[in-house]
């Protein structure tokens, strides 16, 4: 599965900082033969992830449409399309199908969305589908 992350507020807060457990997250997926990209709405961030030594779980990355995302998304390689997104915004989430995450503004280690984007993906794998409030079904 093609899982594409947003960066502000999904995985990094606004101080750069990264959410914690992300690069278990990412290691996780990878290990499942998952594929890791990285989007933002404020371009490509390919410095933020290497600061963060995760590049090398990322696939590629790409500049996150800001509206009309089922027309943009599909102007992507095919072979790059999403099948899941995980992001802050509901709306890109409702639109493409994904996982919806509570912001992440500052560094807080008690923060778990992470964890639970995994359960999530888990029993996607498992049973083709969630029923956790925050799973949109997929769309590409």
């Amino acid at each position: 599965m093609n899982i594409f992350f947003d960066t502000d507020y999904t995985i990094l807060g606004v101080d750069g900082s990264l959410r914690p457990h992300v690069g278990e997250l990412f290691q996780y997926l990878t290990h499942r033969g998952h594929s890791i990209y990285i989007w933002s709405g404020n371009g490509i961030r390919t410095k933020d992830i290497e600061k963060h030594r995760l590049s090398n779980f990322v696939k590629g990355y790409f500049e996150k449409p800001v509206h009309d995302y089922w027309a943009n998304t599909s102007r992507l390689p095919t072979e790059d399309h999403p099948n899941m997104v995980i992001d802050d915004n509901l709306e890109i989430v409702a639109t493409l199908g994904g996982i919806w995450v509570n912001q992440y503004y500052f560094p807080n280690k008690a923060d778990i969305e992470m964890k639970a984007v995994k359960e999530i993906i888990t029993e996607i794998e498992l049973s083709g589908t969630s029923e956790d409030p925050r799973f949109r079904k997929l769309k590409f």
